[in-house]
């Protein structure tokens, strides 16, 4: 078997499962998926340090033995509800570009926010990435000159109420 063939195929059978409630187990977990095929690995995430050490992150990657079990996996559970909270599932090759484009477009309007391409891989065209970057550096900059700004009118008025002779001696 070519090595990269196994690397392509891996990938495409790993699911990237979000947005978990804290509730939910690894058993649990398991048992949600393993009727769409069969489950090969599982990782479930925990925080490893700091005030929630020991508490699962709210999301865990499931690995099916084929690409084919977990396309059906992420269609038939993508949205499903556990615990009062909808499933983000996704190939877990899709989710760095997924979140790739969220960080770019986020603090965007709505026009640019719609600017995904049709592909299925998710991925933002070039231009629009590009208009995305601009506008966050353009809110960045506005945010940067209000604060500025308000910043001098406090010390303004500062001095001035130090220069101020207050009447009492």
């Amino acid at each position: 078997m070519d090595p990269n063939g196994f690397i392509d195929e891996k990938s495409e059978s790993r699911l990237y499962v979000g947005n978990l409630d804290l509730r939910i187990t690894e058993a649990a977990l398991i048992k949600m998926f393993s009727p769409f095929g069969k489950i090969v690995a599982e990782d479930f995430l925990w925080h490893t340090r700091g005030p929630k050490r020991g508490e699962p992150r709210g999301f865990a990657f499931i690995q099916y033995s084929t690409k084919e079990e977990a396309k059906l996996a992420k269609e038939k559970m993508h949205g499903k509800l556990a615990c009062g909270r909808p499933l983000v599932v996704r190939l877990a090759s899709e989710k760095y570009l997924v979140e790739t484009a969220e960080k770019l477009s986020k603090g965007v309007g709505d026009s640019h926010k719609t600017s995904l391409s049709g592909n299925s891989s998710g991925q933002m065209s070039r231009t629009a990435k590009i208009a995305a970057i601009k506008n966050k550096l353009k809110a960045l900059e506005e945010d940067s000159s209000i604060s500025k700004k308000q910043k001098l009118a406090e010390s303004v008025s500062t001095s001035e109420s130090l220069d101020r002779p207050s009447g009492k001696r």
